[in-house]
């Protein structure tokens, strides 16, 4: 997500707040009139790879529950982070030790959580409410975060967005005729709450370790958190091994994908262009569970995640000025 300017990367992909808006300034230096098709089509691709990663652990609910489908994606994820950048994060650890800046290895341990517990929270909304209405509620938290950080000429556009999310919420409570599972909404809020901490986490994390070994760490943190819980529930029919190359699909579609694709769409275009292109994730999420998961939605709870959308992306392109 995840995860990886405001919001931040996807909740289900992952990147590092501060090192995220250093590429976005850098990105915002570059040549005047640059063309905007590729970061736009980076974003856009990394959008379709994070839902259509939740889409495709939706459809292993079937066979092992929500908790053993997070364990196998953070895990994969982890792996795979390991390998590219585990030297990086290595001697990052090492020197956090080393100077005992438990400060910052608290910071970077706090992350991982925020990772781990926004992640177990938003597999459990998908077992329970469509994609697209699970993933438009998760929006609220940065969108929270962009409120909260607005300076005082803009929080009157900061109010109206809320306004505007508030009426999202509504239609989508309404559109759904009384049958929302209100188990699914809680968790869905969890994520929500989640995603904020980890775009304020991954801003500190980011301020404290440089490149991306603060995530690698962040991630692992993640990983061994949702392990007992995930084997738990799933053990042993999560080990078969046609589920853990699924875990592996999940992975690279919902964390590693898009972070590479994020990463380079942020060196191209400044941060509040790349916060408003993000905002087109609860509609692609949609689209994904119409598409994979046969989640037919009526006209207002369509209308529901316009509002979050918009008002997500305004609150973003505001914050970012």
């Amino acid at each position: 997500m995840g995860v990886r300017s405001a919001p931040s990367a996807g909740p289900h992909g992952a990147g590092s707040q501060g090192a995220g808006q250093r590429r976005a300034n850098a990105g915002a230096r570059g040549p005047r009139g640059a063309p905007a098709a590729l970061p736009a089509a980076l974003v856009l691709t990394g959008a379709v790879s994070v839902q259509a990663g939740a889409g495709i652990a939706a459809r292993l609910f079937g066979q092992v529950p929500p908790a053993a489908v997070t364990t196998l994606r953070l895990w994969a994820a982890a792996l795979i982070m390991l390998a590219v950048g585990g030297r990086g994060a290595a001697r990052a650890a090492a020197g956090l030790a080393r100077r005992r800046a438990w400060r910052d290895a608290a910071a970077t341990s706090a992350f991982g959580i925020a990772l781990a517990f926004m992640n177990f929270a938003i597999y459990q909304a998908f077992a329970r409410i469509p994609l697209g209405i699970a993933v438009t509620i998760e929006f609220l938290g940065p969108l929270a975060v962009a409120v909260a950080a607005a300076r005082r000429p803009r929080r009157l556009a900061s109010l109206a967005w809320v306004a505007l999310a508030a009426t999202g919420v509504l239609l989508l409570t309404k559109g759904s005729s009384g049958q929302l599972n209100l188990a699914g909404v809680a968790f869905a809020l969890l994520a929500a709450a989640g995603w904020a901490g980890y775009i304020l986490l991954s801003r500190a994390t980011g301020q404290r370790l440089a490149g991306p070994s603060g995530l690698v760490i962040a991630m692992c943190v993640a990983a061994v958190l949702v392990t007992a819980p995930g084997v738990a529930a799933g053990a042993p029919q999560m080990f078969r091994p046609e589920v853990l190359a699924t875990g592996v699909a999940i992975g690279l579609l919902s964390s590693v994908i898009p972070y590479w694709l994020e990463f380079e769409a942020l060196r191209r275009v400044p941060a509040r262009v790349f916060g408003v292109w993000m905002s087109m994730q609860p509609a692609v999420a949609a689209l994904i569970g119409l598409a994979m998961l046969g989640q037919r939605l009526s006209p207002a709870e369509w209308a529901g995640i316009c509002c979050v959308a918009v008002a997500s992306g305004g609150a973003a392109r505001g914050q970012a000025r």
